[in-house]
């Protein structure tokens, strides 16, 4: 097992940083029924099969835990919602999904970048847009409604079909990232840059329905 002891001191500061950023993008991107929820059902799924598929059960059957009492919780929280995440929910779930990420990855259970790539609907979206934010010169930390999702729902989709999508996002990447967790180094590589690439054509498409939406609003 890989300690944080034995990082670099700059390493150790990223990894701090990720911890950090992810236990707050989690908690960015609950604004939406099932949003959240759908994230630690596909998340979690997929970190307890990678730990399974590795020998590890002690964490499959944590990570397992974690998926099937989001699974509960999302019967109620899948649109039209009756139950709330809130705050207490999604920041330990964010917290969780980077610490037991590091755990996975300090133990060999799987490479660095699973977690990332298991959790990128998430840590694209919050990131990108908090990004842009940033690049425009506004208050990032205030409340917004810029993130890619809250643009879908704007422009007329439901939360449900939003959803929906979001989910067959999120199992496409968890899918793709455990399939190639064990390949060679240009397989991961490869099928990294193909879920940059769909980020790519994804952001592109909304982007440009987000301009011809604000555009027909003004007219209006």
């Amino acid at each position: 097992m890989l300690g944080l002891g034995d990082l670099p001191l700059p390493l150790q500061a990223a990894v701090a940083f990720s911890i950090v950023w992810t236990t707050n993008l989690y908690n960015f991107m609950d604004g939406s029924n099932g949003l959240a929820g759908g994230m630690a059902v596909a998340g979690f799924g997929a970190y307890a099969i990678a730990a399974a598929l590795a020998g590890d059960a002690d964490l499959a059957v944590g990570c397992a835990c974690v998926a099937a009492a989001a699974l509960g919780f999302l019967r109620f929280n899948f649109h039209p919602a009756r139950i709330f995440m809130g705050d207490v929910g999604s920041i330990p779930l964010g917290f969780l999904a980077a610490a037991v990420g590091l755990a996975g990855w300090t133990s060999g259970a799987w490479p660095w970048w699973f977690p990332a790539a298991v959790f990128s609907p998430f840590v694209v979206d919050a990131t990108v847009t908090l990004l842009r934010r940033m690049l425009r010169g506004e208050r990032f930390w205030q409340a917004h409604r810029s993130h890619y999702y809250q643009r879908l729902i704007l422009m007329g989709w439901s939360h449900r079909r939003t959803a929906l999508a979001e989910y067959a996002l999120m199992i496409v990447v968890g899918a793709l990232a455990l399939a190639v967790r064990e390949a060679s180094i240009a397989a991961q590589a490869g099928a990294l840059a193909a879920m940059a690439g769909g980020y790519v054509v994804l952001a592109v498409i909304v982007d440009r329905r987000w301009r011809v939406f604000q555009c027909a609003a003004v007219t209006a």
